[in-house]
Formats: C-alpha cells, sequence, structure tokens
C-alpha cells in the first residue's frame, strides 16, 4: 500500500499542472471578434460546396467509397505475407496466389458492375 502514494501522488501533480495550463491558456489567449464572414468556410474565393449540412449526397459516392476502403484494407493484408513468404514456402506462395486471384476477380466484378465509375447527378 505504500507505494501506491506515490501514483496517487503523481497523478494529483498532473492534474495540477493541466488544470493550471489550460488556466493559464485562458488567460493569455487571443480572444476572437466574431465580425461577419470570419468565421465561414474559404474555399479559394468561391462559396462553400455545400452550404447546408442536411445537403444529401448521391448513393455512388457511397458505394465508390465503400469498395475502396475494402479493397485498400484487403492490400493491406498482403504485409504479413510479405514479410514472412521465406518461412511459408509453396503453400504460402499458392495461399497469397488464391488471394490474390480472388481480390482480381472482385476488382474486375465491380468494374463491370459500374461501382468504380462516379457521374454526377445520378443517384
Amino acid at each position: 500500500m505504500k507505494h501506491y502514494w506515490y501514483f496517487f501522488l503523481f497523478f494529483l501533480i498532473s492534474l495540477a499542472f493541466s488544470v493550471g495550463l489550460l488556466a493559464a491558456i485562458s488567460l493569455i489567449r487571443y480572444r476572437r471578434r466574431d465580425v461577419g464572414d470570419k468565421r465561414l468556410p474559404y474555399e479559394c474565393g468561391v462559396d462553400p460546396a455545400t452550404p447546408d449540412a442536411r445537403e444529401s449526397y448521391s448513393i455512388r459516392f457511397y458505394l465508390l467509397t465503400l469498395v475502396f476502403v475494402i479493397f485498400e484494407v484487403e492490400t493491406f493484408l498482403l504485409f504479413p505475407w510479405a514479410v514472412a513468404h521465406d518461412q511459408l514456402g509453396l503453400f504460402g506462395l499458392v495461399e497469397v496466389g488464391l488471394f490474390l486471384l480472388i481480390l482480381v476477380f472482385g476488382y474486375i466484378y465491380a468494374w463491370r458492375a459500374g461501382a468504380l465509375e462516379f457521374r454526377r447527378g445520378l443517384d
């Protein structure tokens, strides 16, 4: 129980230090005045692309993003094989070949289904 005293003391010191820093920052920070359009997003002099946060997007945007994430995660699964390919031998080579074959078939299917095309204005 004697050793827990140091942890408690360290916790109290870190808590006091954190609260003290937050208090000091709140006293010396720059207080910004909200004047006109200062708080609007700036996109190269053009009005914001989506002025309303509730504006809907095309479903194709979400599908394209989902396909990208799926294929990106599957390619990350190749890194463990690349690290241990010497130890896996022919079995590992055949397994990664089958994995890549399934990945290529999935990519071709998504390509032919039109999931990789993003056409504006179509839902």
